[in-house]
């Protein structure tokens, strides 16, 4: 049971890898975590692991890809605690048909920018209501340094050789949407980052 002193956050992608382990770190800070996961089973398997915890987690089905999923997910929330406190945009893919601008699938690059980009946009629009409910809200989306123009442009960078256009542009395109959304919500008291947890399985 979430008292309404309890802080509600929401991660996308929150079944495994790096969701899973915002999602534990969130709920061991006390909060409230609601585990948005694209295929329910896999959420619910997650939210049981994190559950014999002691951990208080919850799960929806969220397809980022999906307009249908994401606005059923903003009004379930909406109904269920009418506020939501933190939104980790965290939800993404990387393609092995992804490569160099010359020879990458132009269809795995659409796939990737579709959920890594306009994915994030999409939960951040339909979840802009509840975020501006809370008391100071945040807004964390998980971006990489493959996604900035100037590590990709230097020669004695570890990251200048990395060159997949669709996932290096969808996180380019993350970090400007954390740069407009910081302006536009500067007066609203909800916080916008960027954070890039390196090189990780």
């Amino acid at each position: 049971m979430v008292n309404q002193l309890q802080q509600i956050a929401l991660v996308t992608g929150a079944n495994k890898g790096i969701g899973l382990e915002i999602a534990r770190q969130l709920a061991e800070a006390g909060m409230h975590v609601i585990i948005g996961a694209r295929d329910p089973a896999l959420g619910q398997r997650a939210q049981a692991r994190l559950a014999e915890e002691g951990l208080d987690v919850s799960v929806i089905a969220l397809d980022v890809t999906s307009p249908e999923s994401v606005a059923a997910a903003a009004l379930r929330i909406a109904e269920t605690h009418g506020r939501l406190d933190v939104l980790v945009n965290n939800a993404g893919i990387f393609d092995t048909a992804d490569g160099p601008p010359g020879e990458a699938s132009i269809e795995a690059v659409r796939r990737v920018l579709e959920t890594n980009f306009i994915g994030a946009l999409s939960v951040t629009q339909a979840m802009l209501p509840l975020l501006r409910r809370a008391d100071g809200a945040r807004i964390v989306n998980l971006s990489s340094s493959l996604g900035s123009l100037a590590l990709n442009a230097d020669p004695g960078s570890p990251y200048y050789a990395a060159r997949f256009i669709g996932y290096n542009a969808s996180k380019a395109a993350l970090n400007m949407l954390t740069v407009q959304l910081h302006e536009v919500l500067r007066e609203t008291g909800i916080r916008v980052n960027s954070v890039s947890p390196g090189f990780v399985k």
